[in-house]
């Protein structure tokens, strides 16, 4: 009897997921290289807080000199950094021929009650000039239409706000472990072009790897400052944006936008535990209800497939779903559906961790207590 009720209860939640993922795969937003033919061309700001970036800041910056748009700034924040970071920024800054419009601030010392990544980002937006900010992570790469094709997206669809979540470049076996689990979670429980298309609240994604907002719906909303202490300040903003009755879109990076997130299992574990219970905004005892669904659905089927054969249908419509979801984030469908069980056991020990990390104050990120 138990088996049965656990077989139904799981075959619901994995089908009600497949289908959301089947959704995705042909209406989720993907980021494309649009040429803009509007007249309209604001003054874009790109704002890009770095700490301890000196592998990445380099690339980020050779993507901005080559963008088509030429109507920007570019303004990076060393916060803080411990290493080569602002050396690496200063020569890029002597070398490329747009060295008149990047500008290199160095941050000031963390205040009380903001943390790290969003004191920089209200600092950094405190310096723009632009209509629109567009703040970027420093290891996100960018293909040279981007800032025109955000212009372009703007003006066709009356946007105060585009968020993206890059494709992301997996190099190790400890990456694959993790980072699929982002889409995952995002593909198979959100139908994405609803963040545009519904008004209700209750659609919302947004990744602070690449917001760019219209300059007067951030001051409307607080910028950053509304958001000082807050881990996933990201989907703060967004909830914010779109409660206000705003226009915003959130976008799959396609060949466009693209990041390593992370450089292995163990950056990746805490990088993930920092953002998994805060970015559902819900209460421990939900949160942790709901790894217990996960569990029962998405991991516990791979074992009772031994006690009782009928849970290889709920096996086969999972796998269904991984191929679905490795489709548009443009992972390798075999080694996520060969990890999955890996994955899914790994995703729970991080929501565990997640949330005790959180509440005890013990989470550490780039040298920083969160």
């Amino acid at each position: 009897m138990m088996l049965e009720l656990l077989f139904y209860l799981a075959l619901i939640i994995v089908a009600v997921s497949t289908l959301i993922s089947v959704f995705n795969l042909f209406t989720a937003p993907m980021f494309a290289n649009r040429k803009n033919e509007s007249t309209n061309e604001p003054f874009i700001s790109v704002l890009i807080p770095a700490r301890n970036e000196e592998k990445n800041i380099g690339n980020i910056i050779e993507d901005l000199t080559k963008q088509t748009y030429k109507n920007f700034e570019l303004i990076i924040l060393d916060d803080e950094s411990e290493d080569d970071t602002e050396k690496v920024i200063s020569e890029k800054k002597s070398l490329n021929n747009l060295a008149s419009a990047i500008k290199l601030i160095r941050g000031k010392p963390l205040t009380m009650g903001w943390l790290g990544k969003n004191w920089a980002c209200h600092q950094l937006s405190q310096e723009a000039r632009g209509d629109y900010l567009l703040f970027l992570d420093a290891d996100v790469r960018v293909k040279p239409n981007v800032l025109e094709s955000c212009v372009y997206y703007q003006n066709k669809y009356g946007l105060q706000m585009i968020t993206c979540f890059p494709t992301q470049l997996i190099k190790s076996f400890g990456e694959w472990l993790v980072v699929p689990l982002m889409n995952f979670l995002l593909l198979a429980f959100l139908p994405l072009r609803k963040v545009y298309s519904s008004p209700n609240k209750s659609f919302v994604a947004a990744n602070g790897q690449f917001l760019f907002i219209d300059r007067n719906t951030y001051e409307k909303i607080g910028g950053h400052s509304a958001f000082a202490d807050r881990v996933v300040e990201d989907m703060e903003i967004a909830r914010e944006v779109k409660k206000a009755g705003f226009k915003l879109i959130t976008f799959l990076g396609g060949s466009s936008i693209s990041c390593r997130m992370y450089g292995g299992f163990t950056e990746a574990f805490n990088g993930f535990s920092k953002n998994f219970f805060p970015g559902f905004n819900i209460p421990a005892i939900l949160f942790f209800l709901l790894l217990i669904i996960l569990f029962l659905a998405f991991l516990l089927p791979f074992t009772l497939i031994f006690m009782n054969p009928s849970f290889l249908i709920i096996v086969l419509i999972v796998m269904m779903g991984r191929l679905f979801i490795s489709i548009p984030s443009r992972q390798n469908l075999i080694i996520n559906i060969l990890l999955h069980p890996i994955q899914i056991l790994i995703m729970l020990a991080i929501g565990v961790n997640s949330i005790y990390r959180i509440k005890t104050k013990k989470l550490k990120w780039k040298g920083r207590y969160i």
